[in-house]
């Protein structure tokens, strides 16, 4: 019998994020950090407007793209949040989640040998995507001295005439990090010069500490080259809902859309019915759960320095990537003999590329009485290794 499997996908590795959580799921009063899922429920008037939805038998497809309403609401909140101007018809996709808007968006646009730029740590389907759409990714190596920003040096090193796209991941999984307006200025102009596009990845954009996220899309010269994915998963606590969106210009969504049509079809009905009361009425919902991840995360970081565990402070999404290359062990092994010893699960940093090595990614999407118990386990941990 011949192979059946096709060679490509046989190459690419498992999520490196699940193990851990699949191990500590069996594990009796294990503590798990490991998951990047808000725990707060959907806020109710959100669901109120799914469950509504259903009474009504709004159970047939909504157009490819998505529902009319949803598509006019992401404009207003575009428009309003970040100063972004798309049309609702035309350069507006909604889709089964941000994962889908990565995956479609490289298969639009990469030709066999393309390459994509991506900054690493970042999250893991950036790379298998690049291979899935026959493009070849080229791995950028973000420093903790720079509090992992891309620089413009670090791409302007990585390009080359075969670089078509670049994938900015900011507000950033695993680390944290964020993009400020400078930040964003300063690599503009090397994308202008190598006529790059960018795919900015703005997942977690309403979760950030500073004074509000930029995208990049808002600067000049970038509406153009640059496609703005984002969603509900993490700003309103809607991962199984399944539903993100992808704006950019026209050209590009239209030949994104032919790819959802024969994949997808288009987007659960009923979420789309509750992500337009998520987009009209959740300003408040959004806002009082940032604010509860910023007290989180400061706890985090209060912890962190009475132990003195080295970790750059984060001011983006729900992660902290604290540093324990002072221990001599990998972050496997780390993570392996934290969860053996004291029944904490983390995610070693190499599952979001290898120079993650010598850091972990806790998550602060759980409970401040979830993450005390925590931060007793691993100090107790770090005190037996420092011994």
């Amino acid at each position: 019998m011949r192979d059946p499997l096709n060679k490509t996908i046989v190459t690419i590795q498992p999520s490196g994020i699940r193990k851990f959580f699949d191990i500590v799921s069996e594990m009796k009063d294990a503590i798990s950090l490991g998951v990047g899922e808000p725990d707060f429920d959907t806020p109710w008037h959100i669901r109120d407007e799914g469950i509504y939805s259903l009474e009504k038998g709004r159970t047939h497809y909504t157009s490819n793209a998505g529902l009319k309403e949803l598509k006019i609401e992401i404009q207003r909140f575009q428009e309003r949040r970040y100063g972004l101007a798309y049309d609702h018809r035309d350069q507006i996709m909604v889709t089964v989640g941000g994962s889908e808007a990565i995956d479609i968006a490289m298969r639009a646009m990469l030709d066999p040998g393309d390459e994509v730029l991506i900054p690493q740590p970042s999250y893991v389907s950036y790379l298998p995507c690049a291979v899935l759409a026959g493009g070849t990714p080229v791995v950028i190596e973000l420093q903790e001295k720079n509090q992992f920003r891309l620089t413009a040096e670090e791409i302007e090193t990585a390009v080359t005439p075969r670089t078509k796209l670049l994938v900015l991941p900011y507000p950033n999984n695993p680390t944290g990090a964020v993009m400020e307006r400078s930040d964003l200025e300063k690599i503009v102009k090397v994308i202008i010069e190598h006529d790059l596009f960018v795919i900015s990845d703005e997942i977690y954009s309403e979760l950030t500490y500073l004074d509000g996220h930029v995208s990049i899309a808002s600067l000049p010269g970038m509406w153009e080259r640059t496609l703005v994915i984002n969603g509900f998963s993490k700003s309103h606590a809607m991962t199984g809902w399944r539903l993100g969106y992808v704006c950019g210009p026209e050209r590009i969504i239209t030949q994104m859309l032919k790819i959802h049509q024969y994949a997808i079809m288009c987007a659960p009905t009923t979420s789309q019915y509750a992500a337009v009361a998520a987009l009209r009425d959740g300003d408040e919902d959004v806002a009082a759960m940032r604010a509860e991840y910023d007290g989180r995360r400061r706890y985090l970081m209060h912890r962190f320095k009475e132990m003195g565990l080295s970790c750059f402070e984060p001011f983006g999404a729900f992660y902290v990537f604290p540093c324990i290359k002072e221990f001599g062990m990998t972050s496997e092994e780390f993570a392996t003999q934290l969860l053996k010893a004291q029944k904490l699960a983390v995610v070693p940093g190499t599952a979001f590329g290898d120079c993650g090595e010598g850091f972990l990614r806790i998550s602060y999407a759980y409970s401040l009485e979830s993450l005390k118990k925590a931060m007793d386990r691993l100090e107790a941990f770090v005190k037996e290794l420092r011994k």
